[in-house]
């Protein structure tokens, strides 16, 4: 039985078989990743917790695998390597749909 990943997931345009997925194919590619950007200061309630800022920016936790998109050399590790203090990258709008 094959599994329909939902909108708000990294795996929404990945296909896949009755039984695995195929190759990824993330929903944001540094092609169509927004210019519209902006900076932002981790403040220490975000200390690897990119699920809570994808919350209070965008009011989907789900989307916490955004960040590591737009900070691609900054974040190998998206959730370890979300420090507060860092410095990142956000899209100043993202939306979710469906």
């Amino acid at each position: 039985m094959a599994v329909k990943y939902n909108n708000s997931s990294n795996y929404s345009n990945t296909a896949m078989n009755k039984k695995y997925l195929n190759v990824y194919n993330p929903r944001l590619t540094l092609e169509n990743l927004s210019s519209d950007t902006k900076s932002i200061q981790l403040e220490s309630k975000y200390d690897r917790r990119p699920d809570l800022l994808a919350n209070d920016l965008f009011g989907n936790s789900k989307v916490w695998w955004v960040f590591a998109h737009y900070n691609r050399e900054d974040l190998k590790d998206p959730i370890f390597d979300f420090r507060a203090g860092m410095t990142i990258v956000v899209p100043k709008n993202f939306r979710v749909s469906g």
